[in-house]
């Protein structure tokens, strides 16, 4: 491994537009890139300028459309629940579409910011991919952070959704996030139009309907028996 790192790194010294440019070959474009670097765009150049490309259709569509959506993509271990769950590259697609139509509905389109504000279980990964299926911006806030500093990062991102959680899990307590939320909101000066919250076994947290708050589970049951097309954006 120590070797193949070192003469990864030599070769990308040696050539780093060469370098990249086998990079870019492994991943899928819609369009490919004029060129692999210009260095006359910006003061730091621009990598792969003209190209069009999706992080999530790299992820999940290009394996299920060659073949492999029955194999293993993802594995959820967490000691705190002692839960373990397998999802494959079909299953992870389904709920990515599922979670990117319900983001969709409310309003959510390339550009927009989405934070995403959830302890570490599988729909953290899936709504992260469902972002970036839809060209928007997600930004991963700490789970249990404080409302002064989520409020902050709600003001700096002018974030249209709140992706969240009812609870994270600590050695020994539980973390109510929804308190933490709501403090955030009423103190942030931009408003977040909806909050989807997963509600956790260990503690379910009352919505405030009034305030945009919606059943993140419920409501991406709903889109996904629905089976939702929801293209990557390119």
């Amino acid at each position: 491994m120590q070797s193949r790192y070192f003469d990864a790194y030599e070769g990308w010294q040696r050539d780093p537009e060469g370098f990249w440019r086998a990079a870019a070959e492994a991943i899928h474009w819609f369009k490919p890139p004029d060129k692999i670097f210009d260095k006359d765009q910006g003061v730091y150049g621009h990598w792969f300028p003209g190209g069009e490309t999706n992080t999530c259709y790299n992820c999940l569509d290009r394996h299920v459309e060659a073949g492999r959506g029955g194999q293993r993509a993802f594995i959820y271990d967490s000691v705190m629940t002692g839960t373990q769950k397998t999802f494959t590259y079909s299953e992870v697609l389904i709920e990515v579409q599922a979670i990117a139509a319900v983001l969709r509905k409310h309003g959510v389109a390339k550009g927009d910011r989405v934070i995403i504000y959830m302890p570490m279980v599988p729909e953290a990964v899936f709504s992260m991919l469902a972002c970036a299926r839809l060209g928007a911006i997600h930004s991963v806030v700490f789970g249990g952070f404080a409302a002064q500093e989520l409020a902050a990062r709600l003001d700096d991102s002018k974030a249209k959704v709140i992706i969240s959680a009812s609870c994270g899990l600590e050695p020994g307590r539980v973390v109510a996030y929804k308190p933490l939320l709501d403090q955030a909101i009423d103190m942030a000066k931009t408003k977040p139009d909806y909050c989807l919250l997963l509600q956790r076994d260990q503690l379910h947290a009352p919505l405030r309907y009034e305030h945009g708050d919606r059943d993140f589970a419920e409501a991406v049951k709903w889109k996904r028996s629905a089976a939702p097309k929801c293209p990557a954006w390119r």
